[in-house]
Parts: structure tokens; C-alpha cells; sequence
């Protein structure tokens, strides 16, 4: 038994040594860092290398769990260059390397976990290692889903399927987001094309046959183009692991594989986890059912469900809570049906709090969001959550009104940014010649370009061998940049960009300082990067955020209010949080009410929402909603149902509170004078 895991007779933790390393011993930091996890923690960090699944309640030390789990591997001789770590964020598995680094750092300062990141950025590195053997030039490009999009609308508008005679005998032709939302979700779930788009697109059944034409263009185009989206590259990681002989070989790289949130993987990265270790030997994955929130991106929670029973795996679960008070997690559990406590007892019960419409719920936050600030809670330990982005429109126009600052997540992100776009589209050109989707781009920002002159520039320079060369632009300078980007070393090539790209900025749009910032800011992420394929592949798959992600101008203000859907909300906490429209139609939403595990995922979106509280929490329930598309002073309305979700058990852990105008029923006028209504009304009738 580990000497870091002694002292606990209901620990039992067995030996694997590995042949080509003997186990290091571990020096007294290295016990002390161990014996501060919990028993089931321990239990967790310390098993053999038998499959093993942990399953981690929400605020039960998941990433420390899983940073021990890694430590505990290289303490006992593993090499972490053959640890196979998949995470969904970069920072996640950054953070987990950091953590497992500090842990064994009193026997071994040199830890590092060069394969450790997210199932793309994993699948990217394989890729180009095995690009011969797949078709693939070493330059390939890696689309975002911004230029995925338009190479998706290029393929359309050539298939004339965008044209207005196409439209006039039925109902307008998907558009190039939804395309790509249908080829994508049909992709990662495997499902046929028909039962996609009858269980999530159904409005575009009557397309079929014209969407499966088309995606197969989208495809022959992207080949042509050497050009890789964000799903090809878990669909080429699964192509590979199909061929015995390639999945062995990537297989033996890895000792151990570890994976995060494994709710929310989708069909293929379970199979190609499945091809990586047959027998699930060194296979630890991470996740809780409860939390599986993502079927809209493809995820299905039936991979966990499923992992104990395919794997035989050893099942560890987590439920000690670090996170919130025991009486929000009580709220919690009565709607999920898990045990999670906390040593935490102290605390109000969570509020289930009627109000009159959309402006009472406004003004009840704004008004306890002041209230925790005035007792010492910061603003930016305080969330608004909400199941639709449009849910917080009133909210924001009260806290502009109350002179309060704020984010909101879920806005555009930094790579959707047009000027951003436009820069690392003559970076992706220079990269890989044949993007015509980047090239296209890096065209028409020349003055008295269009999409007719871009593409007789590119059908010249197609027709020169795709020579940097026999490129003619009509401007010499952009000739001159993009020979020298691809003769030149990387270093400085996003500042030589940016310098040649300023004056088109300053033409093009408005705010040109502001977004000058941004450009400045890119050219500073990019100095982390060795080269600049890494750079642009790294920026398609874990973009950064920015400052135009906020909403108003928070960033000028020491303090802001957070808004966010609790989509993406998932992973985060607050001391105060509050949840709005918690009404059948929101939670669930109407567009989930149709199968029951949709149904299902709406409870569990709920249970993420209610467990990012610490030690306040505020469930609003709105009785009436108006109807939109009505003049300012309109007052149609509907009123709202309660949600299923708040049962008995539920309201039984929750302090009920009625405010505003819901808490004041009308008062009765003093009997002074009786009138006969009641012989008024007769008499007309006798």
C-alpha cells in the first residue's frame, strides 16, 4: 500500500509497477498532499489500473481528484509522456498539469503531460502524424466554425440552392448555420441523415435529399481544399482507430488514459476511447450523470450510463460537496435524486420567489444583488442565470437604467469578430494556399474587390500551382506579405499582418482603435506559439475570450454583475445566484417538453443552475408573461404554469416568497353603506 495512503482501513490500493520504471517514493509534502483529500477522493487518486469510473457530484473536487489520479500515476514509475489526458477546455487540462505538477514536485520539478488537452487538439497532433497514411497534405488547415460556415454557403450557393426560384415552390432552404448544425449533429451522433432531421431539425425533413447531396459536395470540397472542419477531426480520429494496425500503434503510446466529463462525450469519442483500450485497462474516466446537459452538440449521457457495464469498471463516487450550504444542496437533491452533503450546515434555505412579470423579477435581482453588495458580496460573486439568452433582456435594461455593470456570456466570442476573422484568414491563406474559404476573405478586403474579382485572383493563382510566386493581386504590397509569410520564419508574422492590415481596419469599420486592440492583443497570445500552424489550428479549437465579449463596459468598473446561461455557467460558482423564469416553458422549455429524455436533461440543466450557488440561491417564478409583438403599453398576456420540476419535496427545502405585486392582495373597502346588487340584477328580469 502507498505510503501516501496509509492510515485509512477503508482504502484499499493496489500495486501495478510498471517493467520499465520502478515507483518513486514519495517524500512527506507528497503524503501531506494526499491525506488532505477526502476517503473517497483517496480511494479514487490511489486505485490500480482496472477501469475505473468516478463518478463526481457537482462541487465534489473533481479536478483535484483527477490531478491526484495523474500524480499518483507518475508517482508510481507511469511516464507522463505515455499519460493520455482528454479534457473539453484547454484551461482544464493546463490546470490539472499544473495541480499534478505541484503534487509530485518534491520528488520530480520536470513533470509535464505532453498529451494532455482537448479530444480535438489531441486528434489535430495524431492527425499530422499519421497525414500521409490519411491523404493529407502536412499543411492541411483546420476550419472554425465561422469558415466552415461559409465554405458550407459557397457549396450551396453553387448548387443553386439558394436562389430565389428554388424558394418559390416550398419554404426557404436552410441557411448555412443550420447546414452545418445538421451535417455536424449528424456526424457525431452517427445517425442517419433522415433521423436527425426528424428528431432535431424537423422543419428541414423536406430537404433531405438535397442536404445529403450537398454535405457531399461540402465534403469533396473540403478535400479538394486540404481543409479540415471541427468535426473531421474526431471523424479522422475514428477513421484511424477502425484500421487494427494504426490503433494499436496509437494505443501503445498510452499507458493510462484518463478522460474528463465523460457525460458529455458523444458516439465517437466513446468508440475511439473503446478502440484506444479494448479491455479498459488504465482507462479512469470522470463525469456525473447529473450534469449531462449537452445533447444539442451530440453528447449522450448513455456513454456513462453504459461505461461500468462495457468495461466492468470499478465504480467510486463522489458526494462530499465543498461548494454549496447543506440546504442548497438539499433543494438539489430532492430534484435529482443524488446524496451529495456538505460539512457546510450553517445557511438560509433557498428562495422560491413569485413575482408579478418579467419587470417584478427585474427588479427583485436588482434589488438583492444591491442588498449582498451592501453586506460585503461583490458584485462579480453574484450570477444571474437563465435557460435562453433573450430571458435577461428586461434584466439588462434595468441594470443600465440602475447605472450597475455587468458581463454576459454567451455573446460573440473573440474569433467571431469580423476584424479578428479578417486577420487570421491572410495567416490561414499563407499557411495553406489552397483555403479558398481564407483567401476569399483575404481578397476582398483590398479596395474594389468583390467576390467576382477574388475569385478570378484565385482561379489565376490556382492555374500558377498555388506559387506564392505567380501570385497577382493588383496590389503589390499584399503580393510582397504573402510570399514573405511563407518564406519567412514565424516569428513576427502576426505583427507584419497586423501593420499591413491597419489601414484596411480603419476603412472598413468603425470603432478601428478599439478593434485594433484586439488584433494587438492576438499578436500577444500568438508569442506562445512555436509555430504558426499550432497557432491557427489551436486558435480554431479553444478560442480565447475578449473584452468585446461584455456587455455594456464592465471592464471599466473594478466590479460587474454576471449574466449567463447555464449552459455556460456549467463549471463555474457563485456566493449568490438566482434563476430566472423558473415556469413550465422555460425550465423546461417548450421545445424540450416533446420526448421524455429531453425532459430529462431540462431537470439536469436545472440541477446545474441550482448547484453553482454557495450559500444563496433565488428561484423566480414569474405569474405572467406578456405577448411580444404588441405596442409598448400592450398588456395581452399569458400566465405562467408552474414548473413541473419545483414537486413537494422541492418547495418543501425551499422558503416560499411572494414580492412585489404578487405579495400585495387587493385590500377589502370598509362595509359603510350595503348596496343590493344582487335585487338590482333580479328586478331586470321580473
Amino acid at each position: 500500500m502507498d505510503r501516501y495512503c496509509t492510515g485509512f482501513q477503508h482504502v484499499l490500493v493496489i500495486h501495478t509497477v510498471l517493467a520499465y520504471s520502478k515507483p518513486m517514493a514519495s517524500g512527506p509534502m507528497t503524503a501531506a498532499a494526499f491525506e488532505k483529500l477526502n476517503p473517497r477522493q483517496r480511494e479514487a487518486a490511489c486505485a490500480g489500473t482496472a477501469p475505473l469510473l468516478i463518478v463526481a457530484g457537482a462541487g465534489t473536487g473533481k479536478t483535484n481528484t483527477l490531478a491526484h489520479r495523474v500524480a499518483h500515476l507518475v508517482l508510481q514509475g507511469s511516464s507522463p509522456e505515455k499519460i493520455l489526458l482528454l479534457t473539453f477546455t484547454r484551461r482544464a487540462a493546463l490546470e490539472m498539469t499544473r495541480r499534478a505538477s505541484r503534487i509530485v514536485a518534491s520528488v520530480r520539478s520536470d513533470v509535464r503531460l505532453p498529451w494532455s488537452g482537448t479530444f480535438h487538439s489531441v486528434a489535430n497532433r495524431l492527425i499530422r502524424k499519421f497525414c500521409k497514411r490519411l491523404g493529407l497534405a502536412e499543411s492541411f488547415s483546420v476550419l472554425d466554425r465561422g469558415d466552415a460556415a461559409d465554405l458550407m454557403d459557397v457549396v450551396r450557393h453553387d448548387r443553386g440552392l439558394g436562389k430565389v426560384e428554388i424558394q418559390a415552390s416550398s419554404k426557404r432552404f436552410p441557411r448555412k448555420d443550420t447546414c452545418l448544425a445538421i451535417y455536424s449533429h449528424r456526424v457525431n451522433t452517427q445517425r442517419p441523415l433522415a433521423e436527425t432531421l426528424a428528431l432535431m431539425f424537423p422543419w428541414c425533413a423536406e430537404w433531405e435529399g438535397e442536404l445529403n447531396r450537398l454535405f457531399g459536395s461540402y465534403v469533396d470540397r473540403k478535400i479538394n481544399n486540404q481543409a479540415l472542419d471541427y468535426d473531421d477531426l474526431l471523424l479522422y480520429w475514428h477513421a484511424m482507430m477502425q484500421d487494427q494496425a494504426v490503433a494499436a500503434e496509437i494505443g501503445a503510446r498510452f499507458d493510462h488514459v484518463l478522460v474528463d466529463e465523460y457525460q458529455d462525450t458523444n458516439v465517437l469519442q466513446a468508440e475511439i476511447l473503446q478502440r484506444l483500450k479494448p479491455s479498459g485497462e488504465g482507462v479512469t474516466v470522470v463525469g456525473d450523470e447529473a450534469q449531462a446537459i449537452y445533447s444539442f452538440r451530440a453528447a449522450t449521457v448513455e456513454n456513462i450510463r453504459g461505461f461500468e457495464k462495457q468495461f466492468n469498471a470499478a465504480v467510486v463516487p463522489l458526494e462530499e460537496n465543498y461548494r454549496s450550504t447543506q440546504q442548497i444542496l438539499d433543494a438539489a437533491n430532492a430534484l435529482i435524486g443524488k446524496s451529495l452533503y456538505s460539512k457546510t450546515k450553517l445557511g438560509a434555505k433557498p428562495r422560491y420567489v413569485t413575482v408579478a412579470d418579467d419587470e417584478g423579477q427585474a427588479q427583485y435581482v436588482v434589488t438583492r444583488v444591491l442588498e449582498a453588495r451592501e453586506r460585503g458580496v461583490l458584485l462579480r460573486n453574484q450570477a444571474v442565470l437563465f435557460r435562453a439568452s433573450h430571458h435577461s433582456d428586461l434584466l439588462e435594461l434595468e441594470l443600465v437604467r440602475r447605472n450597475i455593470p455587468y458581463v454576459k456570456y454567451g455573446g460573440l466570442k473573440f474569433l467571431e469578430a469580423a476584424h479578428v476573422k479578417d486577420l487570421l484568414a491572410v495567416l490561414r491563406w499563407a499557411d495553406n494556399p489552397r483555403n479558398r474559404v481564407a483567401a476569399f476573405r483575404a481578397l476582398q478586403l483590398l479596395p474594389g474587390v468583390g467576390p467576382a474579382g477574388a475569385a478570378r485572383v484565385f482561379t489565376r493563382f490556382e492555374a500558377g500551382g498555388f506559387s506564392w510566386s505567380s501570385l497577382r493581386t493588383g496590389s503589390n504590397e499584399t503580393d510582397t506579405l504573402m510570399t514573405s509569410l511563407a518564406d519567412s520564419p514565424w516569428e513576427g508574422q502576426v505583427q507584419r499582418v497586423r501593420e499591413w492590415y491597419l489601414p484596411h481596419l480603419e476603412r472598413l469599420y468603425d470603432a478601428a482603435q478599439v478593434r485594433a486592440g484586439d488584433l494587438l492583443q492576438l499578436e500577444k497570445i500568438s508569442t506562445q506559439f512555436a509555430e504558426r500552424s499550432v497557432f491557427l489550428t489551436e486558435m480554431a479549437l479553444d478560442p480565447p475570450s475578449a473584452t468585446s465579449d461584455l456587455s455594456g463596459e464592465p471592464y471599466l468598473d473594478e466590479d460587474y454583475l454576471v449574466l449567463s446561461t447555464v449552459h455556460s455557467a456549467k463549471g463555474q460558482e457563485w456566493e449568490a445566484v438566482h434563476i430566472l423564469n423558473v415556469a413550465d416553458g422555460n425550465f423546461p422549455s417548450e421545445f424540450s417538453t416533446g420526448r421524455p429524455e429531453l425532459i430529462d436533461e431540462e431537470r439536469r440543466l436545472l440541477y446545474v443552475a441550482m448547484t453553482r450557488a454557495k450559500s444563496e440561491l433565488h428561484v423566480l417564478a414569474p405569474l405572467k408573461y406578456y405577448v411580444a409583438s404588441q405596442s409598448r403599453m400592450g398588456d395581452r398576456h399569458v400566465y405562467g404554469a408552474k414548473s413541473r420540476f419545483m414537486t413537494k419535496a422541492v418547495l418543501a427545502c425551499m422558503e416560499p416568497v411572494a414580492w412585489g405585486e404578487a405579495a400585495r392582495p387587493e385590500e377589502t373597502a370598509p362595509a359603510a353603506t350595503k348596496v343590493d346588487v344582487a335585487a338590482r340584477l333580479r328586478g331586470m328580469w321580473s
